[in-house]
C-alpha cells in the first residue's frame, strides 16, 4: 500500500530516508571489521596530520589489495609516509606497518578463533545499535502521525493503517540488519 495522504507523505518519505541511511551506515560501520582479509574500509576511520589537517589516508595515497592479506598504500606525497605510518601504528587496528620509503605494506594476520569471537560479539553490538536507531525513527514518526490525529488532519482508521505501513517499514529494514548480520558473522568466522 502507498501513502496517499498529503499531511503524511513528506514525513513518510523522510522517515524512509532515514531508515536507508541507517542501513548504509550499517554497511559502512561493517566494512570497517578487519576479518583476516585485507580490506581497504579499514583504514576509513584513521586519520593522519597532514600539515596541520586531519586527513583520510584514502585521500592521500592509493591503497592496493596486493593479495587476500596484504594492503599496499602508496601516498602521493611521499613525505607523508612518516605521518601516515604513525597514524596506523596509533590506531587500534593492532597491524605494524612497514614502509620501504615509497609504499606502506600492511599484512593483516590470520585471526585466532578468540579474536573472531569478539568480533562476532562487537558486530553484534554494532547490528544491535542499528537496530535501536532504527525503532527510534519508527517512534518519531509514529508520534508525528499522532500528531496529525490530533489536529484532525487524520483519522482514527487513518492513523492505524499509516502505523501499520510505518512498521512493515520497519521491519523490511530490520530484516535488512539481520541479513547483513549474518553475512559478516559468516565472513569473520570463516577461515
Amino acid at each position: 500500500m502507498s501513502i496517499h495522504n498529503e499531511q503524511v507523505k513528506p514525513h513518510f518519505s523522510k522517515f524512509q530516508e532515514k531508515l536507508s541511511k541507517g542501513l548504509e551506515h550499517l554497511k559502512a560501520e561493517f566494512s570497517t571489521y578487519r576479518a583476516g582479509r585485507a580490506n581497504p574500509a579499514v583504514l576509513d576511520k584513521i586519520l593522519v596530520d597532514y600539515w596541520g589537517t586531519p586527513t583520510k589516508i584514502r585521500d592521500m595515497a592509493n591503497i592496493t589489495v596486493a593479495d587476500a592479506r596484504m594492503l599496499t598504500i602508496t601516498p602521493y606525497d611521499i613525505s607523508a609516509i612518516k605521518a601516515i605510518n604513525k597514524a596506523i601504528q596509533d590506531s587500534d587496528l593492532g597491524i605494524n606497518p612497514s614502509d620501504d620509503g615509497k609504499m606502506i605494506r600492511l599484512g593483516f594476520p590470520q585471526l585466532t578463533e578468540e579474536k573472531r569471537k569478539d568480533l562476532v560479539k562487537n558486530i553484534k553490538k554494532t547490528a544491535e545499535d542499528s537496530k535501536v536507531v532504527l525503532r527510534n525513527e519508527r517512534r518519531d514518526m509514529v508520534d508525528v502521525l499522532k500528531k496529525l490525529k490530533k489536529d484532525s488532519l487524520l483519522t482514527e482508521d487513518e492513523l492505524a493503517t499509516y502505523e501499520k505501513e510505518v512498521q512493515k517499514e520497519l521491519d523490511k529494514m530490520i530484516e535488512s540488519v539481520d541479513k547483513l548480520l549474518k553475512d559478516k558473522e559468516k565472513e569473520v568466522l570463516e577461515i
